[in-house]
């Protein structure tokens, strides 16, 4: 095999030089400034883009990009300067179409000329740090057209006066004013900021000044806020039609500054029409304007919110103050409830369920309800009132209602033990007398109650439910065992046996009953005693009922409803026919009160009155004596005769329901400093009343004397002692 030889190539210049006409760079540029010319004169078409971009690819390549560069700025320079003076010589109306007319011949020819300088543009700009060519031409136009005095006063001027009388209610060219705004954009930030956004929002605080001043001596509260939000609404469209984006959170702020932030406290406390007569008179939509401005400036909600408790706190004062609306206790609860539904719907459907004025609406009710100590009271009363007859045939949903605004009244009260007390003795009087509208709903309340509380709230409560429960079952063994005697002609006993401890009751010495009443008592009881070992029973006549068959002149039947006290005072009368008053009281051994209201109502109620009183008055003295009515009649065979009866408590009664609470508190605060001195084994006095009341609040709110003086008890009992060098610290004692 022959080897191959090697060959090596080699390339070498052109043996001739080229040469470069040294008018070159001269001749192409006139070309292309020519170009420029024909470009702005709007004669373009003529011209071949091709070779123009070829001569400025050239001269870039050798070497002349300053050139063409530095020719670029001197042409365009000239071009706008003669375009300012045809701006500059525009009439008034026609100043602002001129300028948008030449921005546009601008942008067109610049797009055209930065198409033909492509080259230069991205080979030779960046190298030698230059404007790129569009950036140039808007730099261009900024210094020649919009930073020339003479335009740039007039612009300005024209704009300002153009957007007042669109305000005043003129129509205006938005199309034109959104060019320009876009123009002033294009030219960068500042430009936009300082020639036009600075003094408009400048002119716009004088104009909303001198406006709302105008407004708010002319209008009143509710009209003053449908312009500022009409004028709001304004500046926030004509941002979205011709102006930046971003200018709308400094026009908007100047709005409710001048209108809205400089006039709070005269708006809300405006006379006949400010905040306070927006609540009273329920102007929902008023109100929700208020709120949606104020909520726009800094303190508008908490002036808001200030005004609405003070009026809140003020008229619940009233409410629970007044002795004209404190008579009825369940009109006073229904006021109390009418006021909350109230202003519930206008924190709802006006201001927006906002928490902030949900919490002050509940520190204002839970305020003025414990400013009067009988609330307790009467919302028990009310709830008293609901079960035994207001909520018949009412359905499951509707009472849940009504129990859940009990509920929320209830959560107000400081002194829950106290309404306690009173629930017990109504729930106590409901279910003896079976006239409680429904089981479920008492004990659907006590369950919330024991939600609400606890088990130990609502423990004695559940148990008066189940005594009854026990005594149906009890009365049903006691007749069986009866069955084989023969007492059918006898009277019928019902009774619940109460268990001591969990029912209100009182220890009353029973009355003397009929004889006829005493035998068939006597058999129950030794029924009872001999089924229940180590028990003893004490008979409470003061709460129990009874029917009697009556028959009046002319054979007149009725079956009369009546308590256990007027049953013992109209069975005297089988064997009598006239008595006294003493010896009414002899024979039955009523409490004098007691009697005094059972005789008024046998005696004193038109329709009710089976007994005649002599001398006819409506109180009972004791030298009054009695006798059977026999002319009584009434459309009813059974006729129930209620006691007279105060439905609130007497002033001796209430005292006695005060010491019964105040007694019934002394053990829980005593616990409470046990538990805590338990855990803590040293502390101050201060520390001390702070956490019992801590742990107590939800009950009641203890004095702290009254946390003193069982301190003291302890102290005596030997469960702490008080430290030998600082007598304000105590000691637990295991």
């Amino acid at each position: 095999m022959s080897s191959q030889k090697k060959r090596n190539f080699k390339i070498e210049a052109f043996k001739h030089r080229v040469e470069v006409d040294p008018k070159y760079a001269e001749k192409t540029w006139k070309i292309l400034e020519h170009a420029i010319h024909e470009i702005y004169n709007h004669n373009a078409s003529g011209l071949s883009f091709e070779e123009l971009y070829r001569n400025a690819y050239n001269m870039v390549l050798h070497k002349y990009g300053e050139k063409l560069y530095a020719g670029l700025v001197t042409t365009m320079t000239w071009h706008l300067r003669e375009m300012s003076k045809s701006i500059e010589a525009a009439p008034g109306d026609l100043f602002l179409e001129e300028l948008n007319r030449k921005w546009a011949d601008h942008n067109k020819a610049l797009q055209m000329i930065r198409d033909i300088l492509m080259y230069m543009d991205r080979t030779f700009v960046p190298t030698s740090h230059k404007t790129p060519v569009h950036e140039l031409g808007l730099n261009l136009w900024r210094d020649n057209i919009i930073h020339y005095s003479k335009i740039q006063t007039r612009l300005v001027s024209t704009l300002l006066e153009l957007i007042l009388k669109e305000r005043t209610g003129e129509v205006i060219n938005r199309g034109l004013m959104r060019n320009i705004s876009k123009m002033l954009m294009d030219l960068g930030p500042s430009v936009y900021q300082e020639d036009f956004e600075k003094p408009f929002l400048e002119v716009s605080a004088s104009f909303y000044s001198g406006e709302s001043q105008q407004f708010i001596e002319c209008c009143d509260c509710g009209e003053y806020l449908k312009k500022a939000e009409r004028r709001l609404n304004e500046e926030m469209e004509r941002v979205s039609q011709y102006l930046d984006a971003k200018t709308e959170t400094k026009i908007t702020h100047v709005v409710e500054k001048e209108m809205i932030a400089n006039h709070m406290q005269r708006l809300v406390h405006m006379e006949n029409s400010g905040l306070v007569n927006m609540l009273v008179n329920d102007k929902y939509d008023d109100l929700s304007r208020m709120y949606n401005l104020f909520r726009r400036v800094p303190e508008g909600l908490s002036t808001i919110r200030d005004v609405m408790t003070s009026h809140l706190r003020e008229t619940g004062k009233q409410l629970v103050t007044d002795p004209d609306k404190l008579r009825d206790p369940v009109d006073f609860v229904q006021r109390l409830l009418n006021e909350k539904d109230k202003h519930d719907k206008i924190v709802s459907s006006a201001f927006n369920n906002d928490k902030t004025f949900q919490n002050a609406l509940n520190s204002s009710f839970e305020y003025f309800i414990n400013l009067n100590n009988r609330s307790p009271e009467f919302i028990s009363l009310y709830v008293d009132d609901k079960l035994r007859k207001g909520l018949k045939g009412v359905s499951e949903e509707d009472v849940e209602i009504v129990l859940d605004k009990v509920m929320m009244l209830f959560r107000y009260l400081q002194e829950k033990d106290v309404f306690e007390k009173y629930y017990k003795q109504h729930l106590a009087k409901r279910l003896l007398s079976g006239k409680t509208v429904s089981d479920d709903a008492e004990r659907s309340l006590i369950v919330k109650l024991k939600t609400e509380c606890g088990y130990q709230f609502t423990s004695k409560l559940e148990g008066m439910f189940t005594d009854m429960k026990t005594s149906q079952d009890t009365m049903q063994g006691f007749y069986a065992s009866q069955a084989a005697l023969d007492i059918a002609d006898g009277p019928t006993l019902a009774v619940q046996v109460l268990t001591t401890g969990s029912w209100p009751t009182q220890l009353i010495a029973p009355c003397k009953l009929p004889l006829e009443i005493l035998g068939v008592c006597e058999r129950f009881r030794t029924y009872y005693l001999g089924t229940h070992t180590g028990r003893r029973l004490a008979w409470q006549t003061n709460m129990g009922t009874a029917d009697l068959k009556a028959t009046f002149g002319k054979n007149q039947k009725h079956e009369l409803n009546v308590s256990t006290y007027q049953m013992c005072i109209l069975m005297l009368f089988n064997s009598s026919d006239r008595l006294t008053y003493k010896e009414i009281e002899q024979a039955t051994e009523i409490p004098a009160p007691d009697l005094k209201r059972c005789l008024q109502s046998l005696a004193c109620v038109k329709g009710k009155n089976v007994l005649i009183k002599d001398p006819m008055s409506k109180d009972i003295a004791e030298d009054d004596s009695f006798n059977v009515n026999d002319k009584f009649s009434s459309k009813f065979f059974k006729v129930k005769i209620g006691t007279v009866v105060a439905q609130k408590e007497s002033e001796p009664e209430k005292q006695e329901t005060r010491q019964r609470v105040d007694e019934d508190r002394k053990p829980q605060i005593e616990a409470a400093i046990v538990r805590i001195m338990k855990s803590r084994r040293v502390l101050d006095h201060n520390n001390i009343v702070a956490e019992v009341t801590k742990q107590l609040q939800s009950r009641f709110l203890p004095n702290p004397v009254v946390i003193k003086k069982r301190i003291e008890s302890l102290i005596e009992r030997e469960f702490l002692e008080r430290d030998k060098a600082d007598r304000k610290l105590y000691r637990y004692l295991a």
